[in-house]
């Protein structure tokens, strides 16, 4: 009987995984797709935001040494703003070059920042320089 309610438990365990990880694959494919504009009025969730990247700048000697990319304007009128910190740049290369100038998707949580959106990004694979 004890091994009869293991067995069970961890099929049930099983089955939930699987759910679980098809639900979250669903979601991902449902990310909002929104303009730089449309960024302001999704604080908070998770959406793709594209524009071109207007201005770029890498703040070596400021804490964090974060890299900012505005999008559609410069900065400081910039609309939009993708930050990576420095303990994440590695894995970019050198952004402020490589996205300079370019129409990018990137994905990940709206935040705001001194009343504008903004999406903090660790992983390249969340910015998509558009073709």
């Amino acid at each position: 009987m004890r091994i009869t309610r293991c067995v069970r438990m961890r099929a049930l365990s099983a089955i939930l995984a699987i759910c679980l990880s098809g639900a979250s694959a669903g979601l991902l494919g449902q990310t909002k797709k929104l303009t730089t504009a449309e960024a302001k009025d999704h604080i908070g969730e998770q959406a793709t935001v594209c524009g071109k990247v207007a201005s770029t700048r890498y703040a070596a000697t400021t804490r964090g040494k974060p890299t900012f990319l505005n999008l559609d304007k410069a900065y400081p009128s910039q609309v939009f703003t993708v930050l990576i910190w420095g303990d994440s740049r590695e894995k970019f290369g050198t952004p402020e070059e490589k996205y300079r100038d370019k129409q990018i998707c990137v994905t990940g949580k709206i935040t705001e920042y001194r009343s504008g959106p903004e999406i903090v990004v660790s992983d390249p694979q969340n910015i998509e320089i558009e073709k």
